[in-house]
């Protein structure tokens, strides 16, 4: 049986962890909240901008424009968005397995690919492929970014696509769905072509006046619409990580609770061996001494 002294070592040692894990809980669930409520403001926006995306990818005199026009994938640059830190669960190994599954599919089809990380993870873990080219790391957008703070990577990706350096650019997220539900999802911004439904086909009609010009006015749609998508994926990703954080600090907290519970029981248990042994002994000694 484990003695006094290490049970209560054990147990004070797992109080300092449970009160670690409820104030982190704590903060992530008042983060998870406020990253909520700043996806849900602009995700009407963000359907708004996919659907005039689709719009536009139905107009014939856009499709060779150098924005939509689907040219041979030699390299993809992926936009991967994940946390900075751990102790959030499964959020950051969720992604990581997601982009591990389109990796082996590029190098079956001998593409090559290129990676801007958002958050320290994804960085860390496209550093150590060999295959990866790394072009940049931003882990310091806030937690309410604003498009001042996403415009730097949106002119990095349409950079790397109008100089040819790539042949597609796709953003990979945690879609937040629910307080419990996440999912990791993939949305490609570049080519801007998109699958188009009946639905939206009857919509689109003939847009064949522009003013001023085309290339001026497709030229700043496209970069604004792109913009979107790229900006709620964010919003969509750091509400996912403080939901998941959040739960998954509870279920330290409760863990702990039961551990304590258990060696509290076992503390009593040792303990009132210990009297009981004590009483045995001086019964012993005194029938000793009778004698």
């Amino acid at each position: 049986m484990t003695s006094i002294v290490v049970l209560k070592r054990r147990i004070n040692s797992i109080k300092g962890t449970r009160q670690i894990t409820k104030a982190l809980q704590l903060v992530a669930a008042s983060k998870m909240k406020k990253a909520q409520e700043y996806a849900a403001r602009s995700r009407s926006y963000s359907d708004l901008a996919f659907s005039l995306m689709q719009k536009l990818s139905g107009i014939n005199e856009l499709k060779n424009y150098v924005f939509f026009k689907v040219r041979p994938i030699k390299t993809k640059l992926y936009i991967v968005i994940s946390s900075n830190s751990g102790l959030a669960g499964a959020y950051n190994s969720n992604i990581q397995r997601f982009f591990s599954n389109l990796l082996k599919e590029d190098h079956e089809n001998s593409v090559k690919v290129k990676v801007i990380a958002i958050g320290n993870k994804a960085a860390h873990f496209a550093r150590r492929i060999e295959s990866i080219e790394l072009l940049a790391v931003y882990n310091d957008l806030g937690e309410q970014p604003t498009a001042n703070d996403v415009r730097p990577i949106l002119n990095s990706l349409i950079k790397e696509f109008l100089n040819d350096s790539v042949d597609q650019v796709d953003i990979i997220y945690t879609k937040f769905i629910s307080n419990i539900t996440q999912q990791v999802d993939k949305i490609q911004v570049l080519p801007a072509s998109t699958e188009i439904t009946s639905e939206t086909d009857q919509q689109v009609g003939h847009f064949s006046n522009f003013e001023p010009d085309v290339d001026s006015v497709i030229n700043e749609i496209t970069t604004r619409l792109i913009e979107a998508r790229l900006w709620q994926s964010i919003l969509e990703s750091y509400a996912s990580e403080h939901s998941m954080r959040m739960m998954a600090m509870k279920n330290a907290t409760d863990n702990a609770k039961d551990l304590i519970d258990d060696y509290t029981l076992e503390l009593n248990t040792a303990r009132q061996a210990g009297i009981t042994q004590e009483l045995a002994e001086i019964s012993g000694g005194v029938e000793a001494m009778k004698s």
